[in-house]
């Protein structure tokens, strides 16, 4: 399954560093994707945009995580001819993960 079927997200931008935030839909897929969503699999994901280390920061009375993912833009928003400078597309690309169905009935 996709991730976007249990989450969405947001993405912002400091000079040649991006971060995403996924947020779940339900509080009870969050421990699920604590598991499937380790900096090692979003960096393998994002590997064409991602050329630095993937940290993940956990908001669990949120229900949500921070990726901050380091030089991620190109060169940064004044520094890149990328046509998606600001990196607001890598949220999309994110959420399109392929994940496990969790033991959790999902959102229908």
């Amino acid at each position: 399954m996709k991730l976007r079927e249990l989450a969405h997200g947001r993405t912002g931008d400091k000079g040649n560093t991006l971060n995403v935030s996924v947020i779940c839909f339900d509080a009870k897929h969050y421990a699920h994707l604590c598991e499937q969503l380790t900096p090692e699999r979003v960096k393998a994901h994002l590997a064409d945009i991602v050329k630095g280390d993937v940290v993940r920061h956990e908001l669990p009375l949120l229900h949500a995580f921070n990726f901050v993912l380091g030089y991620a833009l190109g060169g940064g928003v004044t520094r890149s001819l990328a046509l998606d400078a600001h990196g607001k597309s890598v949220s999309s690309a994110l959420l399109d993960i392929e994940i496990a169905e969790p033991s959790i009935g999902r959102m229908k």
